[in-house]
C-alpha cells in the first residue's frame, strides 16, 4: 500500500503434485514490484529443465523449457463462444479439448512410461487434429474476432503446447499453479494488503511454508512450531527441516 507509484506482484513457483506423493512438493511465492523478465530469469538461474507456463512472454527470456497450458487456449475459446450456443466452430475445437482432457483423466496415477505410450497412441493424433484445424480456420475468421484471437493465441502457443505428449512426467495445463494460488487470492480479499514491501516479502515467506506443509501433507502448526524449536537450537542446519526431509523422518 505504501510503495509509491509501483504495482506488486507475486510470483509463483511449483513443483510436484496438488496431492502428497513421493516426490518433492513446493508451493513458493516470490515477491516483486515489477513484472519484469528478470525476475523470472534471475529466480530460475540458468535452470534449463521443463516449466509449465501461460503464455507471458517474459518466460521466453529464461533457459527453460517450456511446456504451455490447454487450460488457458481451452478458455479463449470457451470466451469465443460466449452465451452463443451457434458458434460451431468453437466447439469444434473444444470437443477436441475434452477429448484430450478424458485420455488425461484415464491415465491419471498411471507410470511415467503409461502415460508416454498412451499419449502417443492416443493423444498425439488428436492434437494433430486440432493443429490442422487451427491452420485451416487461422485466415478464415477475423483475428479481431473472440474466435479469431483464440485462434491466433492457440497456434502461438501449440509448439509449445504439444510437448507434453513426449514425456510422462509433464502435464497437459498448468492447472497445479493456478490452484495453488487461489489460497493467497482468497487471503488477499479477506485481509487486503501488505502495508509495505517488506511485509510483502515476509508474507512471502510465510505463504510458502504454510502451503508447502499443506502440499506435504503436514500439520501446519506442528510444522512451524517444530521449525521454530529447531531454529532456535540448530540454526544453521536447516535441511532436516525442508518438509519433506521431516516427513521421511516420521516414516522411519
Amino acid at each position: 500500500m505504501n510503495a509509491e507509484k509501483a504495482t506488486s506482484y507475486m510470483w509463483l513457483y511449483c513443483c510436484g503434485d496438488d496431492k502428497p506423493g513421493k516426490g518433492t512438493n513446493i508451493v513458493l511465492f516470490d515477491y516483486h514490484n515489477s513484472r519484469a523478465a528478470h525476475c523470472v530469469v534471475d529466480f530460475l538461474d540458468s535452470y534449463q529443465g521443463y516449466m509449465h507456463v501461460d503464455g507471458y512472454k517474459a518466460y521466453e527470456q529464461t533457459k527453460a523449457t517450456l511446456v504451455a497450458c490447454l487450460a488457458h487456449i481451452r478458455r479463449k475459446f470457451i470466451e469465443a463462444k460466449g452465451n452463443n450456443k451457434k458458434t460451431v466452430k468453437a466447439d469444434v475445437a473444444l470437443n477436441l479439448i475434452r477429448k484430450l482432457y478424458g485420455i488425461e483423466q484415464a491415465i491419471k496415477g498411471k507410470s511415467v512410461s503409461e502415460k508416454f505410450t498412451v499419449r502417443q497412441q492416443k493423444a498425439k493424433p488428436i492434437v494433430d487434429e486440432l493443429y490442422q484445424w487451427l491452420l485451416k480456420h487461422k485466415d478464415k475468421i477475423p483475428p479481431q474476432m473472440a474466435l479469431g484471437k483464440a485462434i491466433t493465441y492457440a497456434i502461438n502457443q501449440f509448439e509449445k503446447f504439444r510437448r507434453y505428449l513426449d514425456d510422462g512426467r509433464l502435464s497437459i495445463d498448468n492447472n497445479r499453479a493456478e490452484r495453488a494460488i487461489k489460497p493467497f487470492v482468497i487471503g488477499r480479499k479477506n485481509w487486503l494488503f501488505s502495508n509495505t514491501c517488506n511485509g510483502a516479502h515476509a508474507s512471502a515467506i510465510l505463504y510458502s511454508l504454510v502451503e508447502t506443509a499443506k502440499a506435504n501433507d503436514l500439520v501446519v502448526h506442528d510444522y512451524i512450531s517444530t521449525c521454530l524449536q529447531h531454529l532456535a537450537e540448530q540454526p544453521e542446519n536447516l535441511e532436516p527441516q525442508l518438509p519433506w526431509n521431516i516427513k521421511k523422518a516420521r516414516c522411519r
